[in-house]
């Protein structure tokens, strides 16, 4: 009888994903340990060169990257380096330090759905107010200010003309990254999607639906069905993923005032708690049973929504 696949599960926190993963990987016939990306360390004396708790001597056979700890510049580049030497050394890792870096990083995102030649708003990132000004002439309308390390909705800002700019010392990190408003309600309500990813196919889908235009479920904006499948919207994010080399990542998406799809985001570490309440989906059970079928070279293929886990 053959060992079961070891899995290196890396969390900032043994929270409730980490969890539902941590069981997943259980019921499909895995071993799932645990480990923040600060508790492991690189040992040259280690012959992998990496110390990793849980593992002795030996390497997982695949790594699951839920969350990176936050950390300061140094701390959070060594953590990453850990991520880019456990693919040097052969071990599969999803997402690898590369999507993450990109995913993190706006304007990386923004550059890289372009270069895809991808529908995506208006994109300015600049280190001066004075550029920052210039966009906003060239706009003609309004821009959304968002940290370019920012995730949840947490600190965005509507700018309409210079005025509303705060200075550079009030920007996180000194960057403006500026996007074009392509938002639109309808009726007093405003909404958009996130589409999830995973191995390169479209496993679920929400609409969004908050009283202002900021419709992140963590800002209070409520997780719903969508209403019928949409083609389009779901053929957009599998290209998103595959424009910042993620194998498993939330897609944010809108129509703006023409009708036009726009992507306006790519999470690479995407919590799933509004797609469970609006979808049913088990969402831990599909990333763990794609990531496993990658490493036994099972061709994942294409499913509908209603063939997919439940939620329990």
């Amino acid at each position: 009888m053959s060992s079961p696949l070891r899995i290196l599960l890396v969390s900032a926190r043994r929270d409730r994903h980490a969890r539902q993963l941590l069981a997943a990987f259980e019921v499909q016939g895995a071993q799932a340990t645990l480990a923040s990306l600060s508790s492991i360390g690189i040992d040259t004396d280690k012959p992998s060169g990496l110390a990793i708790p849980g593992f002795g001597d030996a390497l997982p056979d695949a790594v699951c990257v839920r969350t990176v700890d936050g950390g300061s510049f140094e701390a959070v580049t060594r953590r990453l380096a850990v991520l880019h030497g456990l693919k040097a050394l052969g071990v599969p890792v999803s997402n690898d330090a590369s999507a993450i870096e990109i995913c993190t990083d706006k304007s990386a995102t923004s550059f890289r759905l372009k270069a895809a030649g991808l529908p995506s708003p208006w994109v300015v990132c600049a280190e001066t107010r004075e550029a920052a000004e210039a966009a906003l002439d060239r706009a003609g309308g309004p821009m959304v200010l968002k940290p370019l390390f920012g995730s949840q909705g947490k600190g965005l800002k509507l700018v309409r003309d210079p005025a509303d700019l705060p200075g550079p010392e009030d920007v996180a990190g000194g960057v403006y990254y500026l996007q074009r408003f392509a938002a639109r309600p309808v009726g007093t309500r405003w909404t958009d999607y996130r589409i999830l990813v995973s191995a390169g196919r479209a496993v679920a889908g929400m609409r969004r639906e908050a009283a202002n235009w900021i419709t992140n479920i963590k800002q209070g904006a409520t997780a719903l069905p969508m209403v019928e499948p949409d083609g389009e919207l779901a053929e957009l994010a599998v290209r998103a993923a595959q424009a910042v080399g993620a194998d498993f990542c939330g897609v944010d998406l809108l129509r703006d005032t023409e009708g036009r799809a726009q992507i306006i985001e790519v999470n690479s570490m995407p919590a799933w708690t509004g797609l469970e309440q609006a979808t049913g989906l088990d969402i831990a059970a599909i990333r763990a049973a794609d990531l496993l079928a990658r490493l036994k070279g099972d061709t994942r293929e294409p499913e509908t929504i209603a063939s997919l886990p439940r939620a329990v």
